[in-house]
């Protein structure tokens, strides 16, 4: 065990291209073997944390402190931690907020994650952004990096793994059942890894919604007569999630569906397109976005390693693909519509706790959908 002159254990980070970086373990002991990615918000740890999506990976953080408003017991974005890591410059140990109910080493320790503090973190940014997006290994057991590279070689990858069957839900049900008469909508929602801040959403605009898992058929899903679908976040790689691609087929033109994040891959998929893994992925509360109908710039929050080509969906069988959205950064798809199915979906989070509120516009474009389709008519030009 190696230990600093202050009595804290040591941690080590071996990227798969050999580069290595020694700091302090903090939270649980152990090691993670993952794709190590990068956040750029400067708070949210907890809803970072919390979001399934980043299942199978492990999470540098840019800002250098982390952790000075703790834990507590509202933030949270599901029931538990899903990544596997936790990188920060500096972890806070004085908590400096009244709704805090524990610190970041605590709640760390508590779901059996490793952390490590002490780096560059910035100086790895720039490696992931230069180099691309790598697996690496965490570990504060083993601090050998060769042992650690070896290990690594046998570890799963991330293109092709279908990690939404180890996030989502085994049973149906009903998120915050609101009261009789005042459910405006039934919605059926596909949990690929879902926020709890879409459902409160969704449930605050006046919808009943059913929470189902990412096997649901959609003849089982037409059964439940819903007013539309909607297709959540969720972590890995979208082509290798193929029996909610089938079932997002059979729903395309059935009822009004809205996707976000995965959700977007997995319609770009279901629409006959195809996607591709990102260098480095977006992952931030601070990405900027134009949306094509306002000319104006949106900044968002996201949490993605894949992307639509837009241009594989050219001649798609339901109609014309409208590109609603795009990434200033680097002008990769954020937004389609298919006007004709009354389909749509943004890669990022609208819903995004932290991050703004430019986009919350997109729930109410789904309301404005579900109505329409009770009218017998689709879409709406946003």
């Amino acid at each position: 065990m190696v230990m600093d002159m202050r009595g804290r254990k040591h941690a080590l980070l071996v990227l798969e291209d050999g580069t290595n970086y020694e700091g302090i373990s903090f939270g649980a002991d152990g090691e993670f073997f993952g794709e190590v990615c990068f956040n750029t918000s400067m708070a949210g740890y907890q809803e970072i944390l919390t979001d399934p999506s980043y299942a199978g990976q492990m999470v540098n953080m840019t800002h250098p402190l982390i952790g000075n408003y703790g834990v507590n017991d509202q933030d949270f974005e599901s029931s538990r931690i899903y990544m596997g890591g936790f990188i920060v410059r500096e972890s806070s140990r004085r908590l400096s907020n009244w709704r805090a109910s524990g610190d970041l080493d605590g709640f760390l320790v508590k779901n059996g994650i490793v952390g490590l503090e002490g780096i560059d973190t910035r100086a790895l940014t720039r490696h992931i952004r230069t180099r691309g997006a790598m697996e690496a290994a965490l570990s504060s057991t083993d601090l050998d990096r060769e042992s650690l590279l070896a290990k690594l070689e046998k570890a799963p990858g991330l293109v092709g793994r279908d990690l939404v069957k180890e996030v989502t839900i085994s049973e149906p049900y009903v998120w915050d059942d609101v009261a009789p008469g005042s459910c405006d909508f039934e919605v059926v929602a596909f949990d690929f890894g879902i926020k709890r801040n879409i459902l409160r959403i969704l449930t605050g605009l006046g919808c009943r919604v059913t929470v189902v898992p990412a096997s649901t058929t959609a003849d089982e899903i037409l059964a439940m007569e819903p007013d539309g679908v909607f297709l959540s976040n969720g972590p890995g790689d979208p082509a290798a999630v193929t029996y909610a691609i089938e079932s997002i087929r059979g729903l395309i033109g059935s009822r009004p569906v809205f996707g976000i994040c995965l959700g977007h891959q997995l319609l770009g998929l279901a629409l006959g397109g195809q996607t591709y893994k990102l260098k480095f992925g977006h992952r931030g509360a601070n990405q900027p976005v134009m949306h094509k109908a306002t000319g104006r710039v949106e900044i968002t929050a996201q949490n993605h390693g894949f992307a639509v080509d837009t241009e594989s969906l050219a001649g798609c069988e339901f109609g014309e693909i409208e590109l609603t959205h795009w990434n200033l950064n680097d002008n990769t798809s954020e937004g389609m519509r298919c006007n004709g199915a009354g389909a749509f979906s943004v890669q990022y989070h609208p819903e995004a706790s932290p991050g703004p509120h430019d986009s919350r516009y997109l729930f109410a474009d789904f309301l404005d959908l579900m109505k329409g389709w009770r009218q017998g008519i689709y879409g709406t030009e946003h």
